[in-house]
């Protein structure tokens, strides 16, 4: 058998088990602390110096707890302020994204617009028995219509400007078309 090392704590000699007695020496020394704490202290009972530590405790605990609620509030409050301004730039992104968008699709519209009313000219052109496509150059620039090259009759040059006009979307027709016969 072992020897104890404190054979006066033995369970036989007072019927405590190992952690019982742990806890009581702690309870013990603990005491004895909060007994040499102040001079105030000396002439409180045991069980008035253990409930001043309590209180203590639980003051420190309520100072505790304020100075937590105070750190939270204060996180609180930076990250909703990131969140408005993250918000603000996202609005502020999404605008310029739809701007630039708006503009992208319009010079889109501008160029297709262009190249249909250039085509929508030119078919036209060579539908006609009097005008010859292969002669007449039709080039347009934001609705703006040009004819060059050549017409067989002053009533031909006429006829396609008159067609140019009559398509839809042309802001303007300048015909550039000369007459010559052959």
């Amino acid at each position: 058998m072992k020897p104890k090392a404190f054979p006066f704590f033995h369970r036989s000699s007072i019927g405590l088990r190992p952690h019982e007695v742990r806890v009581a020496v702690a309870s013990l020394a603990l005491i004895l602390a909060l007994g040499a704490c102040s001079k105030e202290e000396e002439n409180k009972t045991a069980g008035q110096q253990v409930d001043s530590a309590i209180a203590k405790t639980q003051q420190a605990a309520v100072q505790a707890r304020a100075q937590t609620e105070q750190s939270a509030a204060a996180v609180k409050a930076k990250t909703e302020d990131a969140m408005a301004n993250a918000g603000t730039a996202i609005k502020d992104a999404a605008k310029n994204a739809e701007s630039s968008t708006r503009e992208a699709v319009g010079k889109a519209e501008e160029k297709f617009g262009d190249v249909a009313i250039t085509t929508a000219v030119s078919s036209e052109i060579a539908r006609t028995s009097d005008l010859s496509v292969l002669k007449i150059n039709v080039d347009t620039k934001e609705g703006a219509v040009t004819l060059s090259g050549s017409a067989p009759t002053e009533a031909a040059r006429e006829k396609a400007g008159g067609i140019a006009k009559a398509v839809k979307g042309v802001r303007s027709v300048d015909n550039k078309l000369v007459v010559k016969a052959g």
